[in-house]
């Protein structure tokens, strides 16, 4: 009988904590927690940031820096040079943590972004490069694309590295009503003969009912999972203060958090729980010049 590509990937990752990693409480967690799709770093898009990830890992629609993480196109309104860091530490295990670092530069024809990612621990981690592009389609669509580098490394095994990439788009279909789409890893890109990089397709909508009140609703499709709905909403309780709170499904996941953006300073903490795992506090500071 044949196995489908979940079981695939599931007996993948059985093969490698078997083979490569001593019998460490920790180390069986991190694999066993990378099974889920959720946390895997390499087969799924990093969140917004902190912002997105309190909006329960939405993002697909917001413009500025954080968009260098979800949808690329969310870059191409920047006038100025923008950095920002985000830093998630998963079930306050030190072996889970997830670091990101991005800077986008505008130029003549639309914006230029360099996105760095690390996940893991010395004994097994995951690198992401990304190189990404955004403009301006007329007034009402912008557009991106992303090359990326992955690779992955065990101790005492080496590295593996390999090569993808990324689409993004965002259509302004009123004044206060943006649809956006962002596909990732769409043609199959094998890392061994048992697996290769998933390919998630992610549908979404923000709406602004007001100058205080954003909310977000998106769809993701990884091919080897069922979907999951997520949504958020975002409250500009008074001048810079933010209050974001939302909610995700496969796994189910409630989030809030808060923000502080003033003078090209923007500080935001966002946290997701977990129904089984717990609670995945996450820090951003960003800043444009």
């Amino acid at each position: 009988m044949e196995f489908s590509k979940r079981n695939q990937k599931f007996v993948a990752m059985n093969k490698i904590s078997t083979m490569y990693l001593k019998a460490d409480f920790f180390k069986i967690l991190f694999f066993c927690i990378c099974s889920i799709p959720l946390l895997a770093q390499n087969g799924t898009p990093a969140a917004a940031g902190a912002r997105g990830l309190a909006m329960g890992n939405t993002g697909l629609g917001f413009q500025g820096i954080n968009s260098i993480f979800s949808n690329q196109a969310g870059l191409a309104d920047l006038k100025t040079t923008e950095v920002t860091v985000f830093g998630e530490q998963r079930f306050f295990i030190s072996e889970l943590n997830v670091l990101h670092a991005g800077i986008a530069l505008p130029v003549s024809s639309g914006v230029f972004g360099l996105s760095l990612a690390y996940f893991g621990f010395d004994q097994y981690n995951e690198q992401k490069i990304g190189l990404s592009y955004s403009r301006r389609l007329g007034q009402l669509i912008a557009i991106s694309g992303q090359i990326d580098y992955l690779n992955t490394r065990i101790a005492e095994y080496g590295n593996r590295g390999s090569f993808t990439f990324e689409l993004g788009v965002q259509s302004d279909l009123l004044d206060d009503l943006t649809l956006a789409a962002h596909i990732y890893s769409p043609v199959e890109v094998k890392v061994n003969e048992d697996y290769s990089i998933p390919s998630v397709y992610r549908l979404g909508l923000a709406y602004r009912p007001s100058d205080k009140v954003m909310i977000t609703a998106e769809v993701e499709q990884d091919l080897d999972y069922e979907a999951s709905f997520r949504g958020g909403v975002e409250y500009a309780a008074a001048e810079g203060f933010f209050l974001r709170f939302g909610a995700g499904s496969n796994p189910t996941l409630i989030t809030l958090g808060l923000g502080y953006k003033k003078n090209g300073l923007s500080i935001d903490v966002g946290s997701g729980y977990h129904l089984d795992l717990g609670v995945m506090p996450a820090l951003s500071v960003g800043y444009g010049f």
